[in-house]
């Protein structure tokens, strides 16, 4: 199957309510233009040097989506048209992306990243801390930050059962921290489900899916 074809492919089988994220990780810049060129606009990265280069080589319209863990030292280089930075996992980040934001005098969207993995390797805030967060005076000074929703990765494992459990979890404290509303939070998006388990994450609830290789192919 080409990059076009697994598109189509995800493009039918998703519910119009949910939002494919390509992640584009590792791939050289000619496999994101053939998605590109097939209509697609949406993609992730994982690392910020990275991203960064593919933003100054690629068209502009499209969307950069960081998905993978983030340095506070590299904020400032994905600032300028980073469009939404899913693994936000501290208030510490929520800061210097505020900084950052107003130096550029713009509205930088976040998620949230929750720890509903069992394993240790995962990042993420507990749900009683994201709440702390979203009720907290501070965030409301961030004139620069808007939290859009939640972002969750789950255990790496076969057991079905577990994962559901997980996602579950996270369409739960989305619905909680969602009646937190302010100037700064609106909480719409659950970005949970990758190529192995966006089925399950959608049938719990998630609203946006981040898929890489069954779209681009294996990594090396």
């Amino acid at each position: 199957m080409t990059i076009p074809e697994n598109l189509k492919h995800f493009k039918s089988e998703l519910p119009e309510n949910v939002t494919l994220v390509a992640v584009s990780k590792t791939k050289p810049n000619e496999d994101i233009m053939e998605a590109y060129n097939a209509g697609h606009r949406i993609f992730g990265e994982n690392k910020v040097q990275e991203m960064t280069d593919k933003y100054e080589a690629l068209p502009k319209d499209i969307e950069w989506h960081m998905i993978g863990h983030v340095q506070s030292n590299k904020i400032k280089y994905m600032v300028p048209f980073v469009s939404l930075i899913h693994g936000v996992d501290r208030m510490k980040l929520l800061k210097e992306i505020n900084k950052q934001g107003e130096k550029h005098d713009r509205v930088i969207n976040c998620l949230l990243q929750i720890k509903i993995a069992e394993e240790d390797s995962k990042f993420g805030m507990t749900d009683k801390k994201a709440e702390e967060i979203l009720k907290s005076d501070t965030l409301s000074g961030f004139k620069f930050v808007n939290i859009k929703g939640v972002m969750g990765m789950a255990t790496f494992t076969d057991d079905e059962a577990q994962i559901k459990k997980e996602f579950s979890f996270l369409k739960t404290t989305f619905d909680k921290l969602k009646t937190y509303h302010s100037a700064n939070s609106n909480l719409e998006i659950i970005s949970m489900g990758m190529s192995g388990d966006y089925q399950l994450a959608v049938a719990c609830g998630s609203n946006m899916v981040r898929i890489g290789s069954s779209i681009f192919g294996e990594r090396d």
